[in-house]
């Protein structure tokens, strides 16, 4: 059964997390961790369907954790690539977890490259779902690029009123799970149409989590990725082949920097986990059995 848990952080900020670990009388094996980062304004539910779904739970402790200013970890403060890292070394400390593979989508899937370079000893093997690379990005998230400056402007007023306590009482909640479900259940409906705008809402966005942690997200996400030369770990990429938000072409020779990757492509705008789910979980799956 997935435990659900809190972790407090160096700096006292609560960290939600789910681990789900395997039983020992199925698998007598070394323990091995997959630790699952979600996407920009998003949470942990975007892995629920993986969790309940895939085989890899016989063999391994699956760890989802909301990062830092999403979901149950909700905080206005700082937030961004060296805090999300921290966070996630300190949780796996306290878990008592030396070595991970990390999957993310889209945002996380950046956080574990960054986590790669900052932590290489505590990495044994990267997925990554959809990377973000800011010399491939196109269409909105191009735009959100050009804009870095102005939207760096406003994190340090919108930080300063959240401190006095000026922000939002209550934001809504987001079970990506069920979403998922509705999303396809309108596919089917409309003859393969994917809903864009369900995703790729600031405006629904902006109702899940704080304006400051959105506006740091949309930094995050556009800015600058690790030599990826210097990363070691057995990579696997699963790019879509809509290519919404990245130019997968670009994508691809950017990835051949990797020492160790593999490339997979699925039929998908970008949305992978909830377009191509089964594709997803079974690409993971085979490569976790070839690197395990």
């Amino acid at each position: 059964m997935e435990e659900a848990k809190t972790f407090i952080a160096a700096d006292g900020v609560t960290i939600a997390y789910r681990i789900m670990r395997r039983s020992e009388a199925h698998s007598p094996a070394p323990r091995r961790t997959l630790v699952l980062l979600h996407g920009l304004a998003s949470n942990m539910t975007r892995w629920s369907e993986f969790t309940a779904t895939t085989r890899l739970a016989q063999d391994c402790d699956l760890l989802r954790l909301d990062l830092r200013g999403h979901g149950g970890s909700l905080n206005r403060g700082r937030v961004g690539m060296e805090v999300w890292c921290a966070d996630l070394a300190a949780l796996l400390h306290a878990e008592h977890v030396d070595r991970a593979e990390l999957v993310g989508h889209c945002l996380g899937a950046n956080i574990a490259l960054w986590f790669a370079r900052r932590h290489p000893d505590m990495v044994s093997g990267l997925v990554l779902i959809e990377p973000m690379f800011r010399a491939a990005l196109s269409g909105s998230m191009a735009t959100v690029a050009n804009l870095r400056p102005l939207i760096a402007m406003l994190i340090p007023p919108l930080m300063a009123l959240a401190a006095l306590g000026v922000h939002r009482r209550r934001l809504a909640t987001l079970d990506l799970a069920e979403l998922d479900r509705t999303t396809r259940e309108a596919m089917t409906a409309a003859g393969g149409v994917f809903p864009t705008g369900r995703y790729a809402s600031p405006a629904k966005d902006l109702r899940l989590l704080p304006l400051v942690v959105y506006l740091q997200d949309l930094l995050a996400v556009t800015g600058p990725l690790p030599d990826l030369a210097r990363i070691k770990a057995p990579v696997l990429s699963l790019l879509s082949t809509g290519g919404a938000f990245g130019d997968p072409q670009i994508t691809v020779r950017l990835l051949a920097e990797l020492a160790h990757g593999h490339i997979e492509h699925l039929d998908a705008l970008h949305w992978i986990p909830t377009e191509q789910p089964k594709a997803m979980r079974e690409a993971i799956e085979r490569w976790c059995d070839r690197s395990g």
